[in-house]
C-alpha cells in the first residue's frame, strides 16, 4: 500500500512538472523585432544561439525602425532594434522604452548617380534626392544639407526636392534614373557601388552625430519586471555580436545566405560592414547629440525631446561584458 502511495504522489510530481514547464518556457520567451539589413545581422544571430542561453527568441522583421516602435506601442514586442532615431521618436511619443545597449555604427552613405555630376553635397542643389522617411538617414541628410546651407522639402520648390521611399526601392528608383542621389544605408549602398549605377559622394559621419549608432530598446516592462531573462537575453545578445566581431567568416555566411538568401554577395557584406561595423556599447552622450540635431531640423517633430540620461540605461550591458569577460 505504502509502495503505491509513494509512486502515486512520485507520479504527481511528475505530473505538475511536465505541466509547470511549458509555463517556466513561456516565460523565457522574448520577443524581438529587427530589421532586415547588413548590419543589425548580429541581432538576427541571438535567436540562433538562444537555447544555449537559456532563452527562446521568436524574431519578427519590421521595413524600419518607426514600424518597431509601433508593434513596442502595440506590446507586441519585448526588444527591439532600432537606429537610434526611431528610439528617440517613440520615447519622446511616450513609448515605455529604454535604450540598453548599442549594436552598429556607420551605416550610412550617400549616392548619386554616376552621370549627374554630383561630387560634394553643394551639388545637391537643384537635385532630387531619396531617403527613407523615419530613419537615421533622413536625419543625416538634415544635417548634412543644413550644415550646407540648403532647404529641402518632399515638394519642389527648396533647394533639394526629397523622394521618400525604402530601402530597397531608393536603388530601383536609382537604377532607373528617377533620382540623382540617395542617403542610403547597408548593404543596399554597397550594391549601388559593386553594381556600378552608383558612386559614394560621402559618408555623412561630419555632423555633430558623428558616425550613428543602432539602438537596442527594451521595453520599460521586460526590464523591471523579467530582470533575470533580460540579463539572459542581453549575455545571448553580447555572445552573438562577439561572434560576429571575432568571426567574419560566420558573419558573411550568416548575412548573405540565411538573412538574405544570397540576394547579396559576399563582396556587398565585407563593404556594407566595413561601414557598419558591429559594437556593444552606446552613451547617454551619444543619444542626447542626436536628439539635440532631430530638434534643430524638425525630425520627429518632438513636443517634449526626451533627456538621455533619464532612458538611457547600460547597467544590463556592462553585467553581461563583465561576465564574458569583454572590456
Amino acid at each position: 500500500m505504502l509502495k503505491k502511495m509513494v509512486i502515486a504522489v512520485g507520479s504527481a510530481v511528475t505530473g505538475l512538472a511536465v505541466l509547470a514547464a511549458p509555463a517556466q518556457a513561456a516565460d523565457d520567451v522574448i520577443r524581438l523585432g529587427n530589421l532586415k539589413l547588413a548590419h543589425f545581422g548580429a541581432i538576427s544571430y541571438i535567436k540562433e544561439i538562444a537555447p544555449k542561453c537559456g532563452i527562446k527568441v521568436e524574431e519578427s522583421t519590421f521595413a524600419k525602425g518607426l514600424d518597431v516602435m509601433q508593434a513596442m506601442i502595440a506590446g507586441e514586442l519585448d526588444v527591439g532594434a532600432t537606429a537610434s532615431e526611431a528610439a528617440i521618436s517613440g520615447r519622446a511619443k511616450g513609448v515605455p522604452i529604454y535604450i540598453v545597449a548599442g549594436f552598429a555604427t556607420g551605416g550610412a552613405r550617400l549616392v548619386a548617380r554616376p552621370d549627374a555630376g554630383i561630387k560634394t553635397v553643394k551639388d545637391l542643389k537643384g537635385k532630387k534626392v531619396g531617403v527613407t522617411r523615419g530613419s537615421i538617414q533622413e536625419l543625416l541628410l538634415a544635417a548634412e544639407l543644413g550644415q550646407h546651407g540648403l532647404s529641402s522639402s518632399d515638394v519642389p520648390g527648396k533647394d533639394v526636392q526629397l523622394i521618400y521611399l525604402g530601402y530597397p526601392d531608393l536603388n530601383q528608383a536609382l537604377l532607373g534614373k528617377n533620382l540623382d542621389a540617395i542617403m542610403q544605408t547597408e548593404p543596399q549602398s554597397s550594391q549601388a557601388l559593386n553594381k556600378g549605377f552608383g558612386v559614394e559622394v560621402i559618408k555623412p559621419y561630419d555632423t555633430p552625430i558623428g558616425s550613428p549608432i543602432r539602438t537596442l530598446v527594451m521595453t520599460e516592462k521586460f526590464y523591471k519586471e523579467r530582470r533575470p531573462v533580460a540579463e539572459k537575453f542581453m549575455r545571448c545578445f553580447v555572445e552573438a555580436t562577439k561572434t560576429f566581431i571575432d568571426n567574419k567568416a560566420t558573419a558573411q555566411k550568416y548575412v548573405t545566405q540565411t538573412i538574405f538568401k544570397g540576394q547579396i554577395t559576399a563582396d556587398d557584406f565585407d563593404d556594407a560592414i566595413g561601414n557598419s561595423a558591429y559594437t556593444y556599447d552606446i552613451t547617454p552622450a551619444h543619444i542626447q547629440v542626436t536628439t539635440d540635431v532631430m530638434v534643430k531640423h524638425g525630425i520627429g517633430k518632438m513636443a517634449a525631446p526626451p533627456v538621455a540620461t533619464d532612458w538611457v540605461k547600460v547597467d544590463l550591458l556592462e553585467q553581461a561584458k563583465k561576465s564574458l569577460n569583454i572590456k
